[in-house]
């Protein structure tokens, strides 16, 4: 997560220096030249009302029906061809601007006709990118094969060299053929075929807009059409291949940071002994299980209360902290022998059954031979009466 803010910070910091940069050359470069022409208008603008006397109010409305006429000089901009490259303008998010909806019904439409228009357009065009990189892909190993590489592998430096080079045939392409129908230079030509197929529509070059070719040149508005579909589908390829594979970094992080608190997870729960704090004694060995179960206590340590221990019946031999480990199927009933010792064991038993079970002796009453009248061999069952004897035992809860 931290990883993806400082990636985030930095790409927002250089965004605006990015920005700062280019208004700074945008100034240096274009600033000179906007004055010359604005004072150049201006000296035909004085030329113009001094020559056929017109006031400003009638140079304004000049200038007014002149800036209205301009779209029709293409021809009738609304019917089918027009409207059709007005939708194509819409949806790919070009926005020439040579041509907008004049009525209220028409801007309305258009909204909605953008809304889900446009989603749709970027996925379409972000499908056909992958397919034709898939391809692509295909030839450069066949290819390969067929030229007799050693490694027919395709790397992503061949694609990015394969992907460059196809945006720039088409934008070669459409400057030959633009320039050509427009009679621009090529360098305009070439101009326009990148703004208009980075969607950037700048609108101050646009074709189809001379001499009604929409209405008298069906080839040319057939060519113009598929030349953006096909256009914008190249670049979108080439975009899919670069852009897109650093956008997706975040998603990637993500991604990871999600496998690895998973990781850590996993970890924990798998099966490893560590120390836990009980209520009644300082350590104390756990074993953790799966999640939403509860835990054993394997082999408590216990610490008796030297004040408890004083409190014990002077008729004990001695009272000490034992520990009893049980990980048995069936127990027996108390019928194994026990080893030889000065001291017998007093217990209780229960016949049940245990999985794991931990318990803890909390008093351990310690008999000499002498009071017992029992020999070292004797061995405990559970018909003794000793073995019925009341001790006070503590099991822990599983």
């Amino acid at each position: 997560m931290k990883r993806q803010n400082l990636r985030t910070a930095a790409l927002i910091l250089c965004i605006f220096s990015y920005l700062l940069v280019g208004a700074a050359v945008f100034d240096a470069l274009e600033s000179e030249a906007e004055s010359g022409r604005k004072r150049l208008l201006e000296q035909k603008r004085g030329e113009l009302r001094r020559k056929y006397r017109f006031s400003a109010d009638d140079y304004r409305e000049l200038e007014r029906l002149v800036l209205q006429a301009e779209p029709h000089r293409a021809g009738r901009q609304w019917k089918f061809a027009g409207s059709f490259y007005f939708a194509i303008t819409v949806i790919t998010t070009i926005g020439y601007g040579h041509a907008a909806p004049g009525t209220d019904a028409g801007k309305v439409f258009c909204m909605f006709y953008a809304i889900l228009g446009i989603p749709l357009t970027l996925v379409m065009f972000q499908s056909l990118g992958e397919r034709m990189n898939t391809v692509v892909r295909l030839l450069l190993k066949k290819i390969k094969k067929c030229l007799g590489m050693r490694t027919t592998n395709v790397s992503m430096e061949n694609m990015v060299l394969v992907g460059f080079l196809s945006c720039m045939g088409t934008l070669c392409i459409g400057a030959a053929a633009f320039s050509y129908f427009e009679g621009w230079t090529f360098f305009h030509a070439y101009y326009y075929c990148f703004i208009t197929l980075t969607t950037i529509g700048f609108g101050d070059f646009v074709a189809l807009q001379k001499n009604e070719a929409l209405q008298k040149k069906p080839p040319y508005v057939a060519f113009s059409f598929m030349y953006i579909l096909v256009g914008l589908t190249v670049i979108g390829a080439f975009l899919n291949l670069v852009v897109l594979r650093f956008l997706t970094m975040n998603s990637e992080d993500e991604r990871r940071d999600a496998e690895e608190r998973a990781s850590l997870r996993r970890a924990r729960n798998n099966i490893h002994l560590k120390p836990k704090e009980d209520s009644r004694s300082g350590n104390a060995i756990f074993l953790p299980v799966e999640d939403r179960t509860s835990q054993m206590n394997l082999i408590p340590l216990v610490q008796e209360d030297a004040g408890r221990q004083r409190r014990q019946s002077a008729n004990s031999a001695a009272a000490v902290p034992s520990f009893c480990t049980c990980l048995c199927y069936k127990p027996q009933l108390c019928g194994s022998p026990v080893p030889s010792h000065p001291e017998t064991l007093s217990c209780h038993t229960n016949p049940v059954y245990y999985n794991s079970i931990s318990y803890k002796i909390d008093e351990v009453s310690l008999s000499t031979r002498g009071q017992t009248g029992s020999s070292p061999g004797s061995t405990l069952s559970s018909s003794s009466p000793r073995c019925r004897q009341r001790s006070r035992l503590r099991r822990k809860s599983i």
